[in-house]
């Protein structure tokens, strides 16, 4: 199969890349090399430094492409009003630029880098009233340490469950409704080009080559950073909000899964999540990156408005019609890469 790899030289992208040679495919590889992702602006060898928004210059290298994998964006969690053109520029108008190309030059298969910010909350339930979907919480709620939501019936904490890619999206920051808005003109385009795409909805995604203190630092990497310093891992809230962090290993494998299937023309176009299927709190993410040995994690009890108290993710949709399952257990992988390398 003949790729063209969009971010291919990012955290995941490279990762995407190697999965994809070492099994045979033709990688055309393509990464617009931002300071914020990389630092570094000289691409490695081989790759086109091009931005996907200026299709003049790079529209020739779909010749022969099989399908694309679109990894490519600004990432974060986009909390500022200013935020809005960056993200707006480079992943909406970025990805519509690549889709009118790739029907331009006849390439009908997508794979699109989605995001579990599309959700926002996750799902809930009571156990007296059955599924609910709470709303923002307040600040007079956060102020007084009262983290969990609240059944509207009966005031009693909820409990999450596992968000299916039958949930509703619900963006609240810049970077998820960019997010969302990918996975919309993917599903349009899919449609009026007779095509195929399908969106991957990333969980927290950790691993070796994460990069380190940039906004493309996940929470993994941040505590990394500061136990690298001597620091104390600084915990928001009371640590037990729960996540599904999936190691980067298996995010490319899902990579190669989607293109896979995409090529063998399912549906128009389909989400999907992928996750370790096994979930883990935050504070235990920062006890296990600390060890033994680390300074203990801070649980602050400060908070951050936008953040979202717990989403955790079906793997089912993945395992069945792609036939992706995650290899790498959380409570091994995150103590693995206490010691791994970070990309600067």
């Amino acid at each position: 199969m003949k790729v063209l790899l969009t971010g291919s030289a990012g955290f995941i992208g490279s990762a995407v890349k190697r999965r994809l040679e070492e099994r045979g495919d033709e990688v055309v590889a393509v990464d617009v090399m931002l300071d914020l992702a990389h630092g570094a602006t000289t691409p490695p060898v081989g790759t086109h430094r091009l931005d996907v928004r200026d299709a003049d210059a790079w529209a020739d290298l779909l010749s022969g492409v099989d399908a694309v994998c679109h990894q490519a964006a600004v990432v974060g969690a986009g909390v500022r009003v200013a935020d809005l053109p960056v993200y707006a520029s480079h992943n909406d108008l970025g990805t519509a630029v690549l889709l009118a190309t790739m029907h331009e030059a006849g390439v009908r298969r997508l794979v699109l880098a989605s995001s579990m910010v599309a959700y926002g909350e996750g799902a809930y339930e009571c156990p007296e009233h059955g599924p609910q979907a709470p709303g923002p919480r307040s600040t007079e709620d956060l102020d007084a340490g009262r983290f969990d939501h609240a059944c509207p019936v009966c005031g009693q904490p909820l409990r999450w469950t596992l968000v299916d890619e039958a949930a509703p999206v619900d963006p609240r920051s810049s970077y998820a409704a960019s997010k969302v808005a990918q996975e919309h003109y993917a599903s349009a385009w899919a449609r009026h080009a007779d095509a195929h795409a399908i969106a991957l909805r990333y969980h927290n995604v950790y691993g070796p080559g994460m990069p380190r203190d940039t906004p493309y630092a996940g929470v993994a990497a941040i505590f990394r950073s500061s136990l690298e310093r001597g620091a104390a891992p600084r915990v928001f809230e009371d640590g037990a909000q729960m996540r599904d962090f999936v190691h980067v290993d298996d995010v490319a494998r899902a990579n190669l899964a989607a293109l896979d299937a995409v090529v063998a023309e399912p549906a128009p176009f389909a989400a999907y999540n992928v996750c370790s299927g096994r979930p883990i709190s935050i504070a235990e993410v920062a006890d296990r990156l600390a060890g033994p040995d680390g300074p203990c994690p801070v649980v602050t009890g400060q908070y951050r408005l936008g953040d979202v108290r717990h989403v955790v993710a079906s793997p089912e949709k993945a395992a069945r019609e792609l036939g992706f399952t995650a290899l790498v257990h959380p409570g091994e992988g995150i103590a693995d890469f206490a010691t791994a390398p970070l990309r600067d």
